[in-house]
């Protein structure tokens, strides 16, 4: 119903206009020669009544601007002409000012939710400028009367700038090109047409004042930085263009696409080069998946048609594995070979002078000053320990420190439902261990949709997971029997015994005793060190990336982040970008896998963004069958959701095995605007996992069909029959 008043208030203003711009009359007298021959008649008006002469005069010209109608230029000449230039200036600037209000709140109310709903992520960066420097970009195009004004009323409207602030910056940019037309007005009888009024000189001036804003922001802005720095002294030589804090993989990208363009760079790590995705994350734990999937099909192997012997899991031997692979990795992030793409590697403990300068504590206990034009900080992450009474006394593990096991306990509580408790609590139930997962939240993985957390918990509850939801960790109880974890639920305390304890509640960034507090650089209340889009922190020339920098903490967006870390750094001085973050896949890798992109069905309907719901299930899927067991139904689901009456796909749900692979498909759908058209339009080998998506499709384009053209499709194939 909104919608439909909207375009019948749109109809309406667009024939108003035609048919204005249609009546020859009005033409005749919106025009140069027109004025001059009625100018007489309407002055001996104006002298005979000037008050409500102007009262009509504003009214006129507040409604043909506020309908964008051609006449202004003319209007204001008339204003000059009929009340002299400084009531005339003062009358023009207010009716101009009104009209562009009024068009300006009209194309609002009848175009922006539709175009920020249709173009919503592609507007993201123009909204964020325009909430940052709107007024200037405002004032500039108001200073400047070659853009034409009802355009510019028109895109104003549809970004994030308020009402109030159109007003007052079209008042004060419009009044110098007001004052020129108006002084012309007064001038009238020199004037052939309105073209007249600007020379050659005079839109240079109007370039040069509507450069102003941006020259003054500049200037601003240099003596803000000059201020800013004042308490350091420069140095007069750097020793190097870039120090690069931490060897994770946003520090790795950073340097490595530093030296490859031929920048002195010097990188330094106070623990393992790779960080904990290499060491302690992403790497031992898919190794380890991977072993207690193999576990869990050698117990399963009947329902393929196969009698194996009971698989005897060597626990000794998975772990050793798992480094194994750890250490076949390793070169890949070594020493030798970054010291072989020109990196200066150090091993130490960096910490920030000065805005160019860090000090660096080697091993062996000596220090040593470097100096950088440019810092890019990547320290990452660690493991969140909460503050429960009892837990250092009883000990515990984190996924930094499980990987020391040998041994496989017998009873594992794991204190945290997301996807890292998720991950390692399905394995380590799979390797043989009892595991019981302790959740505060209602559901497992929070930030998915029920659906998906619902599948998770069943999957996890049938490998011998006791999965407990809604149950809050009050203390730990070391006795000499036995260490107990007491959790509360509801107003009853329970008592779960554990052999080991894993820590999986989040993890918090490595922001300590690296000198931001003596430079000022704020964090923010997430720990993470506060950067703009650019990834700068106070200093433009200290950058920070990855999981210290935030939103997100994931190995792929530190080495996205990584990029424009580089590149802002290196070439800053000629441009800067803004981190491209509007398309940012993420994975769990339970089995099923669960992967997603863009919105989720819960977090459209929080943000209230209207979507339509597209769902196939595995379970049709003719390639997920084949690889089912007993009973051979596939786990797993894809969820689409597209912009209502589009194909434009604003998130997806994956869940199943590979999930996680099969995600790039609309990943590069999303980051490149393709719909779901071309993806069902695309083949897809016969038979993979990957037709998933285009059957997805299929469902989305079905469920569109025009039912009414099949109706009578139906009735000509029966009239073809006779």
């Amino acid at each position: 119903m909104k919608q439909a008043l909207r375009l019948g208030i749109l109809l309406a203003a667009l024939g108003l206009a035609a048919w204005a711009w249609r009546t020859p009359s009005l033409r005749e007298l919106l025009s140069v020669e027109g004025l001059k021959h009625s100018r007489e008649a309407l002055a001996a008006r104006v002298a005979t009544d000037p008050f409500l002469a102007a009262l009509v005069f504003l009214a006129v010209y507040v409604m043909l601007t506020a309908v964008s109608f051609p006449g202004a230029t003319v209007l204001t000449l008339a204003g000059g002409a009929l009340f002299g230039f400084w009531f005339g200036l003062a009358l023009v600037a207010l009716a101009a000012s009104l009209g562009a209000l009024l068009a300006f709140l009209a194309a609002r109310y009848l175009l922006r939710d539709a175009i920020q709903r249709r173009f919503g992520g592609r507007l993201t960066p123009l909204n964020e400028g325009i909430r940052r420097d709107g007024r200037s970009y405002l004032l500039s195009l108001r200073l400047l009367p070659v853009f034409p004004f009802w355009l510019i009323n028109l895109l104003m409207a549809l970004t994030p700038l308020s009402a109030r602030d159109f007003f007052i910056v079209s008042l004060a940019g419009m009044l110098p090109a007001t004052a020129v037309y108006v002084n012309a007005g007064t001038q009238l009888a020199q004037l052939r047409t309105a073209s007249d009024v600007l020379s050659p000189a005079l839109l240079g001036s109007f370039l040069l004042l509507g450069l102003f804003p941006f020259i003054v922001k500049a200037v601003m802005g240099w003596l803000r930085t000059r201020a800013l720095y004042a308490p350091w002294p420069r140095p007069r030589r750097f020793d190097r263009n870039l120090i690069v804090i931490g060897a994770g993989s946003g520090g790795l990208v950073t340097a490595y696409i530093a030296a490859a363009v031929k920048a002195e760079v010097t990188l330094i790590e106070a623990h393992q080069m790779g960080g904990d995705c290499l060491n302690t994350g992403c790497v031992p734990s898919k190794a380890l998946i991977r072993s207690a999937k193999a576990a869990y099909e050698l117990r399963h192997a009947a329902d393929f048609g196969i009698r194996a012997q009971p698989a005897e899991v060597d626990f000794a031997a998975v772990m050793a594995r798992v480094r194994g692979v750890v250490k076949e990795i390793e070169p890949h992030d070594s020493v030798d070979r970054y010291r072989s793409l020109g990196v200066d590697v150090r091993q130490g403990w960096a910490r920030l002078l000065s805005p160019w300068s860090v000090a660096m504590s080697a091993p062996d206990g000596s220090e040593q000053t470097l100096t950088a034009r440019h810092i890019v900080i990547a320290t990452g992450a660690r493991p969140f320990v909460p503050p429960l009474p009892g837990l250092e006394d009883a000990g515990f593990f984190t996924s930094d420190t499980i990987w020391s096991l040998n041994e496989r306990p017998g009873r594992l509580l794991v204190l945290g439902g997301g996807p890292i408790g998720c991950e390692l609590a399905q394995s380590f139930a799979r390797l043989g261990s009892q595991v019981t997962v302790v959740e505060m939240a209602p559901q497992l993985m929070g930030r998915e949709d029920e659906e998906v957390s619902q599948l998770i918990a069943a999957t996890l509850r049938a490998d011998g997971v006791t999965v407990l939801t809604g149950h809050q960790a009050v203390r730990v109880e070391a006795q000499s029997v036995e260490k107990r974890l007491v959790v509360r639920h509801g107003s009853q305390e329970v008592a779960l015994p554990f052999d080991a304890l894993l820590c999986a509640v989040g993890r918090t960034p490595r922001v300590e005793n690296l000198g931001l507090e003596a430079l000022g650089i704020p964090v923010t209340t997430r720990r993470t060190v506060e950067v703009n889009e650019r990834l700068q922190t106070r200093f433009p020339n200290i950058l920070a990336v990855g999981d210290v920098a935030g939103p997100w903490q994931f190995t792929h967006t530190a080495a996205h982040q990584a990029w424009y870390a580089a590149v802002n750094a290196l070439f800053g001085r000629f441009r800067t970008f803004a981190v491209d973050s509007r398309v940012i896949p993420w994975a769990t890798f339970t089995d099923p896998e669960v992967a997603r992109v863009g919105l989720s069905e819960r977090e459209a309907q929080e943000q209230g963004v209207a979507v339509e719901v597209t769902r196939f299930d595995l379970a049709e899927l003719d390639r997920a069958i084949c690889d089912a067991g007993q009973p051979r139904t596939a786990r797993g689901f894809v969820k689409i959701l597209t912009a209502p009456g589009s194909d434009r796909i604003l998130g997806v749900t994956l869940v199943g095995h590979h999930a996680g692979d099969l995600l790039a498909e609309f990943v590069l759908a999303m980051k490149h605007g393709l719909g779901l058209n071309k993806i069902l339009g695309t083949i897809h080998t016969y038979p993979t996992l990957a037709e998933a998506s285009k059957y997805a499709a299929g469902v989305w384009k079905r469920h569109r069909a025009p039912q009414g053209v099949l109706r009578w499709l139906a009735r000509f194939h029966a009239w073809e029959r006779g």
